[in-house]
C-alpha cells in the first residue's frame, strides 16, 4: 500500500509535466506564427519602400508630367457654375420633388434637350448647358436633429426605441427624413439659374399632394364649423347667466335690503363663476379658430422657397474635375500595379517545382 502511493504520485507528476510541456509548445508555435506574420508584413513594407527608392526619379518624373497634363486640361476646359435654392415642401410633395430631380438627371445623361426645354421653358442652347441637379437635406442644427429623433422615438414601441441610439438614427436617415431641402444646379452658363425656378416649382404638384391638401382643407372646414357652433352655444349660455344675474339684481333692489342674504350671495357667486368659465371657454375656442385660420394661410401652397437661386452662379469645381491631382494619383497606382505585375511574371518564370 505504501509502495503504490509514491508510484501514483510520480505518475501524476509525469502527467502534469507533459501537460505543461504541451502548453508551452503550443504557445511557442503561436508566438512563432505571429512573428512570421509580422515579419512577412515588415518584409513587404520594406520591399515596397525599396522599390520606391530605387525608382524614385522615374515615379516623381511621371507624376510631375501627369500633374502638368492635368493642369493643362483644367485650363482649357470651360468653366462650370453652380447655384442652390432652399425649399420647404408641404403635403408630402417632397417625394415627387426627389423623383423629378432624378428624372431631370436622366434627361441630362440622355441629352434629351427637347424635354428639358419643355419643362423649364428655356432655349436649346441653355438646356444643353445644364450639367446636373443635386438634392440634399437642408441645413440643420444639432437641436433640429434631437427634435427629429425625439419625434421618431415617439412613433415606435418603447422597447424597440431603446435599441436605436441617436447616432444610429442620424446615420441611417434617408433623404426624405428632413423638412427642408437644398437643390443645387450646375451649368456651363452662369446666368441660367433664375429661369429654372418656374420649372422646378411645377415639380411639387402631384395628385397625391393635391388630394392631401384638399383633405386637410375639408378637415379644417369641419373643425371650423364645430368651433363656430360651440361659440354660438357659449354665447347663448352667457346670455342666460347674464339674465339670471340681472334678475337677482332686480330682486335685491325691490327688497331694499341693505345686505344680501346668504342664499342670494351663493347663487350670484355661482352665476359669476359659470360666466367666467364660459368666458374662458369662449377665449379658448377663438384661439383655436385663429390657429386653424393661420394654418390654412401658412400652408396654402405645396412649398415655400426659403432661398432662391442667385442671378449669377458661382464658379464650381468638383473633385472629379481636379485633373492636376487625379492624374498623378492614377499614374502612381498604374506604376505600382505594373511593377508588381512585372515582378510576379519574373517569379513565375523562374519558379521551379
Amino acid at each position: 500500500m505504501s509502495k503504490e502511493l509514491p508510484q501514483s504520485q510520480q505518475s501524476e507528476e509525469v502527467d502534469l509535466g507533459q501537460l505543461f510541456k504541451l502548453i508551452g509548445n503550443a504557445f511557442d508555435r503561436l508566438f512563432k506564427f505571429i512573428g512570421s506574420i509580422l515579419k512577412a508584413v515588415f518584409s513587404v513594407f520594406i520591399y515596397t519602400l525599396r522599390a520606391l527608392v530605387d525608382n524614385f526619379k522615374i515615379i516623381v518624373a511621371a507624376m510631375i508630367i501627369a500633374a502638368i497634363v492635368g493642369y493643362g486640361i483644367e485650363k482649357i476646359q470651360k468653366p462650370v457654375y453652380m447655384s442652390s435654392m432652399l425649399v420647404k415642401p408641404y403635403f408630402d410633395s417632397k417625394f415627387q420633388l426627389v423623383t423629378n430631380i432624378n428624372y431631370y438627371n436622366a434627361l441630362i445623361s440622355e441629352q434629351d434637350i427637347d424635354e428639358l426645354q419643355n419643362i423649364f421653358q428655356i432655349d436649346a442652347e441653355a438646356a444643353a448647358q445644364i450639367k446636373e441637379f443635386t438634392i440634399t437635406p437642408g441645413p440643420e442644427t444639432q437641436n433640429d436633429r434631437v427634435v427629429e429623433y425625439d419625434r421618431f422615438v415617439r412613433t415606435i414601441d418603447s422597447v424597440r426605441a431603446q435599441g436605436i441610439s441617436f447616432d444610429d438614427f442620424i446615420e441611417n436617415r434617408s433623404i426624405y427624413s428632413g423638412d427642408i431641402f437644398e437643390i443645387m444646379v450646375t451649368s456651363g452658363k452662369k446666368d441660367i439659374f433664375r429661369s429654372l425656378e418656374s420649372g422646378l416649382n411645377s415639380t411639387f404638384t402631384n395628385t397625391y399632394s393635391v388630394k392631401k391638401m384638399q383633405k386637410r382643407d375639408s378637415l379644417l372646414s369641419i373643425r371650423k364649423s364645430q368651433i363656430l357652433r360651440s361659440l354660438k352655444e357659449v354665447d347663448s349660455l352667457k346670455q342666460v347667466y347674464i339674465g339670471v344675474m340681472e334678475g337677482e339684481s332686480n330682486n335685491n333692489d325691490t327688497s331694499q335690503s341693505m345686505s344680501m342674504s346668504k342664499d342670494g350671495f351663493l347663487v350670484q357667486e355661482k352665476t359669476r363663476t359659470k360666466e367666467f368659465e364660459l368666458l374662458e371657454k369662449q377665449l379658448g375656442l377663438q384661439k383655436e379658430l385663429s390657429a386653424l385660420e393661420a394654418q390654412k394661410v401658412e400652408e396654402d401652397v405645396f412649398f415655400d422657397t426659403m432661398s432662391s437661386f442667385q442671378d449669377v452662379g458661382t464658379n464650381y469645381k468638383s473633385i472629379k474635375q481636379m485633373y492636376s491631382i487625379i492624374f498623378p494619383v492614377l499614374i502612381f497606382i498604374f506604376l505600382v500595379i505594373g511593377y508588381i505585375s512585372w515582378k510576379a511574371i519574373i517569379f513565375i518564370r523562374n519558379y521551379e517545382v
